[in-house]
């Protein structure tokens, strides 16, 4: 079972949940969702999220996307890291965790 995380706020998981779908801001800026592996969450959080509160991480089940999951180069950090292309599909959400 392959696994990545994606971290948002818990008010649009709630958003998410009364929709039925996940859609971040960057799947219309940029055609994806941003998301990570286990070992770059702590990084990714320091550089995007210090300080913020109200977190929570989505532990997403690779096989159970309905859309294309890419692993792409970032430009600023030379690490690859897992893109969505397309809306999360509920399903695909094996575990919600609260971060702060």
């Amino acid at each position: 079972m392959a696994t990545i995380y994606h971290i948002t706020t818990r008010k649009e998981w709630k958003e998410a949940e009364k929709k039925g779908v996940y859609e971040s801001a960057s799947l219309k800026e940029e055609a994806f969702i941003h998301c990570c592996d286990l070992q770059q969450m702590r990084a990714v959080l320091k550089r995007y999220y210090e300080g913020q509160k109200g977190l929570v991480a989505l532990l997403l089940e690779t096989e159970k996307l309905s859309h294309p999951l890419k692993y792409e180069q970032s430009p600023s950090v030379k690490e690859m890291f897992p893109h969505v292309y397309g809306p999360i599909n509920l399903d695909a959400v094996e575990e919600v965790i609260d971060l702060s």
